[in-house]
């Protein structure tokens, strides 16, 4: 407990809060007229960083778990799809808000089933679930975007409760946060935190101390579906319309927010106030970045480097740590 504790506070407490200030400075210094911490600019990152955030926060959980899941590239549109048609078939957008989160439970529960039972990796098992999906919903859709607003129109309470405003601050964005609190307190505080750490630093030794470690990893394959589904339709009522492109790189795209919020590819180490900074840090890169007027095509390079150099300074803080005992 406390070799997890030190190494949360060194990762995700220290260099991870320094990194993200360090890269607002920057970008605040050289983007054309300091435009990047401009009021507009600024509620432009916080209205489209939870798009990807709330996916990225269960990721973050499965990857400490031990685990990576590359369906939510699909899985997210398959709900918004699934969202879509429930509209359409003349159902309350509340309601549909109800049923859609353990739809997305159940994607969820298919893939921990599904790595569990064979064995394979994970890596696998949800490659071929996300490409198994994508099918689904290119077919189903007809690659055809199809308008909420006739269900749900702008300024209505629906609407308002995803994506509405709260003086200046975007309703989104709360959701956010207050996810990455209610995942934090799971994480850090809860019997169900100490398991997914367990089964992801040594999955023998937990099973010897009693953890169900097929059941940990369900679990947290269920909250990154639940979390899809919510992303899915917080998207939809966003944009007003579904379609069969969204969510397309967010895998990849969460996975590198959660490796430079601190977590480590292997398991057993990262923190929720980590992962939260680590999409935010993605996110004003891909803003920062286009501001200086890089190609978009070149934002992927930049961002693909800065994964790599917090991968390379995680392992070297992970191996202080082990050399001084921790």
């Amino acid at each position: 407990m406390q070799r997890r504790t030190i190494q949360n506070l060194s990762l995700g407490g220290f260099s991870t809060p320094l990194v993200f200030i360090i890269t607002i400075l920057i970008f605040w210094a050289f983007s054309p007229g300091h435009r990047f911490l401009d009021p507009r600019n600024v509620a432009a990152i916080a209205k489209l960083t939870p798009d990807l955030g709330v996916v990225a926060l269960g990721i973050g959980v499965l990857m400490i778990c031990g685990e990576f899941d590359l369906s939510i590239a699909s899985v997210l549109p398959t709900c918004s799809f699934i969202f879509t048609q429930l509209l359409m078939a003349g159902v309350s957008p509340f309601v549909a808000f109800v049923l859609l989160l353990p739809i997305g439970a159940v994607f969820g529960l298919i893939n921990g089933l599904l790595v569990v039972r064979t064995g394979l990796p994970s890596f696998i098992i949800t490659l071929s679930t996300m490409l198994f999906w994508r099918g689904i919903v290119y077919v189903a859709s007809g690659l055809m975007p199809i308008s909420i607003l006739p269900y749900i129109p702008t300024g209505s309470p629906f609407a308002q409760m995803l994506t509405g405003q709260i003086g200046p601050v975007p309703v989104q964005l709360l959701w956010f946060l207050g996810i990455a609190l209610v995942l934090g307190v799971v994480l850090h505080f809860g019997r169900l935190g100490n398991w997914i750490y367990a089964t992801g630093s040594n999955q023998d030794a937990a099973r010897a101390m009693g953890v169900d470690v097929r059941l940990v990893k369900i679990v947290c394959y269920m909250i990154v579906g639940s979390l899809c589904a919510f992303a899915a339709m917080m998207q939809a009522t966003r944009l007003g319309s579904f379609a069969a492109t969204q969510g397309i790189g967010f895998e990849l795209k969460a996975i590198a927010a959660v490796v430079v919020g601190g977590t480590s590819l292997r398991g057993g180490v990262g923190s929720m106030v980590g992962i939260a900074l680590g999409v935010f840090i993605i996110q004003i890169l891909e803003n920062g970045l286009i501001l200086l007027r890089v190609p978009v095509f070149g934002v992927n390079t930049f961002i693909g480097l800065a994964v790599i150099l917090f991968v390379i300074i995680n392992n070297l803080t992970n191996r202080q740590l082990a050399g001084q005992g921790f």
